[in-house]
């Protein structure tokens, strides 16, 4: 649960930019996305192993 306390004098503006970035940190934007639909464990499988597969050619090449 992202939570961000109102300091004296800060604008709602700056208020809801501290928000956004917090639950940005936080990944709960992208938890909701990737739970937003039922998934069968196949395709978690595959999805795991694809990511998998393209972060270890990354680090085959570094910069």
């Amino acid at each position: 649960m992202a939570d961000v306390i109102l300091e004296e004098r800060e604008s709602f503006e700056s208020l809801l930019r501290r928000f956004s970035r917090k639950v940005q940190q936080d990944g709960i934007l992208s938890e909701f996305r990737r739970r937003e639909h039922y998934e069968k464990p196949s395709l978690k499988r595959k999805k795991k192993q694809a990511a998998k597969r393209r972060k270890s050619s990354r680090s085959v090449f570094p910069k």
